[in-house]
């Protein structure tokens, strides 16, 4: 454990996020999607656009409301895939 403490350059204990729940939810949302199909991609989409508002309205960091677009974008795409064929 201490050879990957060093690696990523981690000095202080772990600290609970709210992100690392929407990394979580992101994680089951894919094997989700992949067990049973697109039409899980709703779920995802809700998830996404909440961190996007979450993130502007309180942790406005760039990284965090790209990544969350990028979620509600192939979110998106995937139920495009679904309904369009």
């Amino acid at each position: 454990m201490q050879m990957i403490k060093n690696w990523f350059g981690i000095e202080t204990p772990y600290r609970f996020e709210w992100n690392d729940v929407r990394c979580g939810i992101t994680i089951l949302n894919v094997i989700l999607i992949m067990l049973f199909g697109l039409q899980v991609s709703w779920f995802g989409l809700a998830i996404a656009v909440f961190g996007v508002c979450k993130d502007l309205s309180q942790h406005r960091h760039i990284n965090d409301v790209m990544m969350h677009l990028s979620s509600v974008a192939l979110n998106i795409y995937f139920l495009l895939l679904l309904y369009r064929g």
